[in-house]
C-alpha cells in the first residue's frame, strides 16, 4: 500500500517531468528557429525540474551564444522557457536551464569561491561580503555555506544583490 507520502512525493516528481518535457518542446523549437544543433536532456533535480542543451564535444562553441557574456542571454532563455511552461501548465516554474555546460562550471567556480570566504569568516570570526550576484549564484553560495555549518543571507537591490556570510 503506497503512504501519502510517496504519493505526494510521485505527483511532485511527474509535474516537475512534465515541465521539463514543455520546457524541452518550446527549447527545441527555439533551436530549430535558430538553427542550432543540440540535445535536450531533462532530470529532476533538487525539487525542481532540470532542462539542459547539450552537443557533442567540440561544437558547444555554437551553442555558447544562448548563454552569452557572464550568462546574461541564458538568464533571459531560462525566464523565456519558465513562462512558456506557466502558459501551459497554468503554474509557476522554478525549471533551472543549462547550456553548453555553463551552469555546472559556474557552480564549480562559486562553490570554490563560497568555500574560500566561509575560510576567511571561520579564521577572522567576521562577517565577509561577497561581490554582487544573480539568483542562481546566490543560492549556489547559499548552499555551500548552509553545508558548512554557518549562516549567510542576501542583501541589497538586485541588480547588485550580494551574498554576507557570518561565522558562528
Amino acid at each position: 500500500m503506497m503512504t501519502s507520502q510517496n504519493t505526494t512525493t510521485d505527483d511532485l516528481r511527474a509535474r516537475l517531468e512534465k515541465e521539463g518535457d514543455v520546457a524541452a518542446d518550446y527549447l527545441e523549437e527555439l533551436l530549430d528557429i535558430a538553427d542550432l544543433d543540440g540535445d535536450i536532456d531533462i532530470d529532476v533535480d533538487q525539487g525542481r525540474a532540470s532542462v539542459a542543451i547539450v552537443t557533442e564535444a567540440g561544437s558547444e562553441h555554437w551553442l555558447r551564444r544562448l548563454v552569452g557574456d557572464d550568462g546574461q542571454v541564458l538568464d533571459a532563455l531560462q525566464e523565456l522557457t519558465r513562462l512558456a511552461v506557466q502558459a501551459k501548465t497554468g503554474e509557476r516554474s522554478r525549471l533551472m536551464l543549462d547550456v553548453a555546460g555553463h551552469r555546472k562550471v559556474r557552480r564549480d567556480q562559486l562553490t570554490a569561491l563560497a568555500e574560500d570566504a566561509i575560510g576567511r569568516a571561520q579564521a577572522s570570526g567576521a562577517e565577509v561580503q561577497l561581490e554582487p550576484m544573480n539568483s542562481f549564484e546566490r543560492k549556489v553560495v547559499h548552499d555551500a555555506v548552509t553545508e558548512a555549518g554557518l549562516h549567510s543571507e542576501s542583501d541589497g537591490a538586485e541588480p547588485k544583490r550580494y551574498v554576507i556570510i557570518r561565522p558562528n
